[in-house]
């Protein structure tokens, strides 16, 4: 029986901090930091479908807002009390979707970074000792995106010390394929995120992650848990589903008829192989997205079993624990919950990036 993927306790909470996630989503980044023992007070986000399962999971206030019309007048409001305040978040960067990856991207006044930018207005209007930003790793490049130049330069200059690199998110027991930009700012002295938990020996695998979940069928859900469901495959997506070879097989043993129309006039060595692909057992998972449980997207493939990976599978290559309620009962949209999982920090990454603040805040402790 392959071992369950467990998390560890929550810690004791720590006193006189409040931490406040702007672009919260269903609360992957959150329930990083509430393990840490982080009292987290509030989460913003402009989907109100993350209320739910950001409050139900983390004990915070979820406030459904644009970030255009956050005011730092209410994050001084829901930091008051606290000696140290801490904000966080993911801020959407647009022109690095994939229908934007055009040469309008590399714009720094184009209006889809409007995100990042408010962020950086309410970090210097609220002056909260510790800042994080989770982001897509594209971003790191300050020559080539200026914009990510600007923010990291404007938070030094209001006396912040600023650490930041790409992240693989395998390297801190999540177990999927997953390179992220993590940046971290002090008003207190330097920091930097806390050394790699896992390495290249030890790499948490998809066995280890979803080995023990029950057998399932396309299209059906487990009788005793209703995240554990699988989307419907058309009749086509069952026989390709079929004719791929178990634990990582892809399309290129497929039959030429079985190919989708716009790759039957090509040579199959030039066929994306991730594409209708299986995931593998004793390997890291792929990077989970929102279309995470939709076949011919990506190598969501169960290793094994003829469909796509569950619900229950995605939350666990996202490290979310089994517990976690991302809707309520009567409402287990597929595609609600797969935009939820996908879109969210995992939730390993959050507790790295949470424990990085609390060492942090020890080291500044001890030395007073």
């Amino acid at each position: 029986m392959p071992m369950r993927y467990t998390f560890k306790m929550k810690k004791r909470k720590m006193r006189d901090v409040k931490v406040i996630d702007l672009f919260s989503g269903v609360g992957g980044l959150t329930h990083g930091f509430v393990r840490e023992g982080f009292d987290v007070v509030a989460g913003y986000d402009i989907d109100g479908d993350c209320k739910h399962g950001f409050e139900a999971n983390n004990g915070a206030k979820f406030f459904e807002k644009d970030i255009a019309a956050v005011t730092p007048r209410e994050l001084k409001k829901l930091f008051r009390g606290a000696r140290i305040k801490v904000l966080i978040g993911c801020a959407p960067c647009q022109p690095f979707s994939t229908i934007n990856r055009t040469r309008s991207m590399y714009t720094p006044d184009d209006d889809r970074w409007k995100p990042l930018k408010k962020f950086l207005e309410l970090i210097i209007a609220v002056k909260p000792q510790l800042v994080s930003m989770e982001n897509v790793k594209e971003l790191a490049d300050e020559e080539k995106y200026p914009v990510f130049g600007e923010f990291v330069n404007r938070l030094r200059e209001n006396g912040y010390k600023v650490s930041y690199k790409v992240v693989d998110a395998s390297r801190y027991g999540v177990p999927q394929s997953r390179k992220r930009l993590v940046l971290l700012a002090s008003r207190l002295g330097e920091i930097e995120l806390i050394p790699e938990t896992h390495d290249a020996d030890n790499l948490p695998t998809v066995r280890d992650a979803i080995g023990d979940l029950p057998r399932l069928v396309d299209g059906k859900a487990h009788r005793d848990d209703p995240l554990h469901r699988a989307s419907k495959l058309s009749a086509t997506n069952k026989k390709r589903i079929v004719a791929t070879p178990r634990d990582g097989g892809s399309a290129k043993s497929w039959r030429r008829n079985l190919l989708p129309e716009c790759y039957k006039t090509k040579d199959i060595n030039t066929y994306k192989a991730s594409v209708y692909g299986r995931m593998r057992w004793n390997t890291l998972g792929p990077t989970v997205t929102t279309h995470c449980v939709t076949l011919g997207t990506g190598r969501h493939g169960h290793p094994t079993q003829n469909r796509a990976m569950s619900l229950r599978e995605a939350a666990r290559l996202q490290t979310f624990p089994d517990d976690y309620e991302f809707v309520l009962p009567d409402d287990m949209s597929m595609t609600k919950v797969a935009k939820f999982i996908g879109n969210a920090v995992p939730v390993k990454l959050g507790q790295a990036i949470a424990a990085s603040i609390r060492a942090h805040l020890q080291t500044i402790t001890a030395t007073k």
